[in-house]
């Protein structure tokens, strides 16, 4: 039985892991492709033996760090080289900037990280893959955005200033596009999930009463559909 998405190439970041792990899987036993992307090679090997297992196509695997912002260009050549576009662009990778602090408490380092990953880290994946999603016949774009991107929560500084700015970048890229392709970008909030950096945040939390990754992947795969309309909207998983 043909799956949802065969034929079609997805580009995961964050991919090792939780959420992105998660939606890798469910995007590739629908039949796309899928180039994963996240730091740790060993990881990302599981990940293939996982989906290898389930029936699905062997991902092309990149271990790479999306603070070496150079290498997102090489990517995207190398996605043209291999496919002459990309169907599915999904910006997952974050980093919740040390913990929860002040905001006069965070270290330089952890500051830089959050809006390195969450932020510019997308912005070059925005603009390195625009041009491939505008040669699918039905680009698709979506990032991971959070709840404290809305609204004041104190010791989020880092975390939420860098969601808030994502959210901003990626619907004004959305209104840019909206009468000029097909090209359907959006970004999704995922809820309070069991994840790692949620175990960062919350660590006393008992995060089986909570929302697993493999919970929320299906709205990442309603938005990659060919035929969904949602475009420069925060869509709640669920």
């Amino acid at each position: 039985m043909a799956g949802l998405l065969d034929g079609r190439v997805a580009l995961v970041t964050g991919a090792s892991r939780g959420i992105g792990a998660a939606v890798a899987r469910r995007l590739a036993a629908e039949g796309a492709e899928i180039v994963a992307i996240a730091r740790t090679q060993g990881a990302l090997e599981e990940l293939d033996d996982q989906v290898r297992a389930a029936g699905g196509k062997p991902l092309v695997l990149v271990p790479e760090d999306l603070r070496n912002f150079d290498a997102i260009d090489k990517i995207a050549g190398a996605i043209f080289h291999r496919w002459g576009r990309l169907d599915i662009l999904i910006g997952n990778a974050g980093a919740i900037g040390g913990g929860l602090s002040p905001v006069a408490h965070h270290a330089p380092d952890d500051w830089e990280e959050a809006f390195a990953v969450n932020l510019t880290a997308n912005w070059r994946l925005i603009r390195a893959c625009d041009p491939l999603l505008r040669m699918a016949e039905a680009g698709k774009a979506m990032f991971t955005t959070s709840g404290v991107a809305q609204g004041i929560h104190p010791f989020w500084g880092p975390y939420a200033a860098s969601k808030a700015a994502l959210e901003t970048m990626v619907k004004t890229w959305a209104a840019e596009v909206v009468n000029t392709t097909q090209l359907r970008i959006n970004l999704v909030n995922p809820g309070a999930v069991a994840t790692r950096m949620r175990a960062i945040a919350f660590p006393g939390e008992d995060q089986t009463k909570l929302a697993q990754p493999d919970d929320v992947a299906g709205t990442f795969l309603s938005l990659c559909l060919p035929g969904c309309g949602h475009h420069g909207e925060v869509i709640l998983a669920g």
